[in-house]
């Protein structure tokens, strides 16, 4: 498929396949005006996967509500996973609009949202360019960043880690079988017996007070969309506690604090368990005074 780069867009022809997938979804949907809706948005989602796959980005289309025929229903939206990153919402303009509309439902769970021009035939998609943020349903075109500044913008988030990799043995660099960090003492967490479920560890470095500790992370299988999650820190080998006040916060996609523990003197372990959705995106923060390590995840 050839494509013609532009300076500041980036225009694709849209396969019969990007088509038969719009035609399909059409067919779902309980009215004529959803049934447009949910074919301009498959088509723009189509363009913003091609775009974003010649400049080497990995994306999942599989995790995208965009392409589940329920959320179709339930909601107007346009996502599609980049790789770690999390979703970019893609928008669909139509010929001589001054406009891009962008609904309230998606405002969230976003890292950004991308304007994406089709010409009347339907034939082609012109990908205009994107905004980090938006906080109205009108955004002109006027104030797209460009779109040469969107690969930039995306390696510059933190990729977060994939938990449901975890299940395929695909591991983030650093997060390392339990044995490599931990003594080979039992420890509560190590009796689980539910099924399936992995478990790996992290040394968070807490280097201004040359201080370390071991984040163990359990995830455990429910159902294919949900599971249940274990967070715990222990001090490394070479450490017989933890350091008294260290706090272990799990945080929601926004940053607060949603459950959280601290260290007392002479404890050798701190954990939280909780349930998450695929799809969810959290942090887990260790601090200690004004020191701190967060990891980003999604599930």
């Amino acid at each position: 498929m050839n494509s013609e780069i532009e300076p500041w867009t980036f225009t694709v022809p849209i396969a019969l396949e990007a088509h038969s997938q719009a035609e399909q979804f059409q067919r779902c949907q309980p009215n004529p005006q959803k049934s447009k809706q949910v074919y301009l948005n498959t088509l723009a989602v189509y363009a913003v996967n091609f775009y974003l796959g010649c400049r080497g980005f990995e994306t999942n289309l599989e995790m995208s509500s965009s392409l589940d025929s329920v959320m179709q229903i339930l909601m107007d939206v346009a996502d599609l996973v980049v790789g770690n990153r999390g979703k970019l919402e893609c928008r669909p303009v139509l010929p001589g609009a001054e406009f891009v509309y962008i609904p309230a439902e998606v405002w969230v769970e976003r890292i950004g949202y991308v304007a994406v021009q089709l010409n009347e035939s339907l034939r082609e998609a012109t990908v205009l360019g994107f905004v980090e943020k938006v906080e109205s349903s009108e955004l002109p075109l006027s104030q797209l960043r460009s779109l040469e500044e969107l690969p930039g913008y995306l390696n510059s988030i933190k990729p977060r880690v994939n938990l449901s990799q975890w299940f395929e043995n695909i591991f983030e660099a650093g997060w390392q079988a339990v044995e490599s960090l931990l003594s080979a003492e039992p420890t509560e967490l190590a009796f689980s017996f539910r099924s399936p479920s992995v478990k790996r560890c992290k040394l968070f470095e807490l280097g201004a007070l040359s201080q370390s500790v071991a984040v163990i992370v359990e995830i455990t299988e429910e159902t294919s969309q949900e599971m249940d999650i274990t967070v715990e820190v222990q001090p490394p080998k070479d450490q017989t506690y933890l350091p008294a006040n260290l706090q272990l916060m799990v945080l929601d996609e926004d940053g607060e604090t949603v459950i959280d523990a601290y260290a007392r003197s002479a404890n050798k372990t701190i954990q939280l368990e909780f349930d998450g959705e695929a799809g969810d995106r959290f942090s887990v923060k260790v601090a200690l005074g004004d020191v701190s390590v967060t990891e980003d995840f999604v599930i």
